[in-house]
């Protein structure tokens, strides 16, 4: 019988959600998903493409990454050189 190889890599993943979420939904439903669509636009999406990341999956308030290199998933541009 033939032996199935194995794909192996490294790779970094960030799972994160919102704190306070459900409290947050509680006492402004409209506001925390127009604040929560802005967040992902403007800072979380752009931070995972300028890192060279990928979204797997979101969730309501969650979002799941993969970096294929732990490197870039963690590395700081500086604002000069």
């Amino acid at each position: 019988m033939a032996e199935a190889r194995v794909e192996r890599r490294l790779a970094a993943v960030l799972a994160a959600d919102v704190a306070e979420y459900s409290r947050l939904m509680g006492a402004d439903e409209e506001g925390t998903l127009a604040a929560l669509k802005v967040c992902r636009r403007d800072i979380i999406d752009p931070q995972v493409v300028a890192h060279h990341g990928r979204v797997v999956k979101t969730t309501g308030d969650g979002v799941l990454v993969e970096f294929p290199s732990a490197v870039d998933a963690v590395r700081q541009e500086l604002p000069f050189r």
